[in-house]
C-alpha cells in the first residue's frame, strides 16, 4: 500500500492518539540542571530507518475473506519488505482458532524474536499468547485483544467507539441548525463487541444534537449481500430521513446499491473503516456517500514498526520513554472531500 508519510510518521502522525506531554517532552525539553539519570533519556537509542540488529518477526494474521483483513495482512507483508533488518515469517492467514493456536505455536518453536498476532478470537488465543511471552517471545497483539495484558507486551489497534463518536460528531455538525432531524444507523454484526461500542459512541455523540433523533437501526454482517438487503429494510421502513451512518464500506457498497435501485437521495451517508471504493465516491461526489470514519489497517504497519523496536531493544522516534507503549490506540479520523487526498493512498480494496 503507498504511504504518505515515512516510516518515523506513521505511528505518530494520523495514525497513533498518544498523550502530547510525552512528545513535547521528547522534542522541546530544555538542558537539565542537573545531568543525572535525566539527561540520559535523551541518549536512548530509538527505532529509524537505519539498519540495526537482525530482527526474526513471527506474523499470524487473520484469513483476507474481507477487504480490510486482507489490507491488515498486506500491510504488514509491505512494512517488513522497507526494513533490511527484518526477517518476516507470516503464516497463512486463519479465522480457524485451532488452526491459528498450531500456527502460533510453530512460530514459538522456530524461536523467532517477536511476534506479531491479529486473534481470529482473543479470548481463545489467550493462552498461546502467554505461551509466547513466558517462552520469552515479545508478542504485539493486533485489535482483537487477548483476555490479559500478561498475554501481550503491546497492544495496538482501533478506536470502535471512537468510530462511532466521530461519525456522530461530523454528522450531527452538518445538522445541528435542522430541526426535528432523523438519523437511521446501518450496524454490523450484533454479538460482536465492536459493533456495540460503535453504536455507542454513535448514540453518546449524538446526545450532543438535542434536534438530531434516531429512528431506526438495522444489523447487517459486513457483507455485500448483507448490506444491500438491510439498506432495502430500512428505506421501506423509513420514507424520510437526514442521514445515515453504516459501520463498514464493505456493507456499503450494498447499501450505496440499495439506495440507488430506490431512487432516494436527499440525505447524506457516512460510512466506515477507509475502504478505497468508498473514498473514491467521496472523491467523485456523485452519490449519497459524503464521509467515511477511519479504521485504519496500517495499523498492522505499525505493529511491525512497534516489533522491531521490540526486538532491538529500543523506544521509538517521538518519545523520550526508553520502552514502546504497552497500548496504542489509532484515532479514528473522518474522510470527507475535504482531505480525501490526503488519505486515499491509505484505502483498502
Amino acid at each position: 500500500m503507498p504511504e504518505t508519510t515515512s516510516r518515523r510518521g506513521l505511528l505518530f502522525g494520523a495514525a497513533a492518539a498518544v498523550t502530547a506531554g510525552g512528545l513535547l517532552t521528547a522534542c522541546t525539553s530544555n538542558e537539565p540542571s542537573d545531568k543525572g539519570d535525566s539527561s540520559k533519556a535523551a541518549d536512548q537509542p530509538v527505532a529509524d530507518d537505519k539498519k540495526g540488529k537482525q530482527v526474526t518477526i513471527g506474523f499470524a494474521g487473520p484469513q483476507a475473506d474481507h477487504g480490510w483483513l486482507n489490507a491488515i495482512n498486506e500491510n504488514a507483508k509491505e512494512r517488513a519488505k522497507k526494513y533490511a533488518d527484518v526477517t518476516l515469517e507470516a503464516t497463512e492467514g486463519s479465522n480457524d482458532t485451532a488452526a491459528q493456536i498450531g500456527q502460533v505455536e510453530t512460530l514459538i518453536n522456530k524461536k523467532v524474536d517477536v511476534l506479531v498476532v491479529l486473534p481470529a478470537d482473543g479470548k481463545a488465543l489467550t493462552q498461546v499468547g502467554l505461551k509466547a511471552m513466558r517462552a520469552g517471545i515479545p508478542v504485539v497483539n493486533l485489535d482483537r485483544i487477548f483476555n490479559t495484558p500478561q498475554a501481550y507486551r503491546c497492544w495496538v489497534g482501533g478506536d470502535n467507539y471512537g468510530m462511532g463518536l466521530s461519525a456522530g460528531n461530523y454528522i450531527g455538525e452538518k445538522l445541528k441548525d435542522k430541526k426535528n432531524a432523523k438519523v437511521i444507523e446501518l450496524a454490523g454484526i450484533d454479538n460482536l463487541e465492536l459493533t456495540k461500542q460503535r453504536t455507542q459512541g454513535f448514540d453518546d455523540a449524538l446526545k450532543n444534537y438535542p434536534n438530531i433523533e434516531k429512528v431506526a437501526r438495522q444489523a447487517a454482517d459486513f457483507t455485500v449481500e448483507s448490506g444491500q438487503a438491510k439498506m432495502a429494510q430500512l428505506l421501506q421502513a423509513q420514507k424520510s430521513f437526514d442521514a445515515m451512518w453504516n459501520h463498514d464500506d464493505d456493507q456499503g457498497v450494498g447499501a450505496l446499491r440499495a439506495i440507488k435501485q430506490a431512487g432516494r437521495d436527499g440525505f447524506l451517508m457516512v460510512g466506515g473503516a477507509g475502504a478505497l471504493s468508498a473514498m473514491q465516491a467521496i472523491e467523485a461526489d456523485d452519490s449519497v456517500l459524503k464521509a467515511t470514519v477511519l479504521y485504519p489497517p496500517t495499523m498492522a504497519a505499525s505493529a511491525i514498526d512497534l516489533a522491531r523496536a521490540l526486538g532491538q531493544g529500543k523506544g521509538i522516534s517521538g518519545m523520550a520513554e526508553f520502552e514502546i507503549p504497552a497500548h496504542v490506540t489509532l484515532f479514528s479520523a473522518v474522510v470527507d472531500k475535504e482531505n480525501v487526498g490526503q488519505y486515499m493512498p491509505t484505502g483498502f480494496k
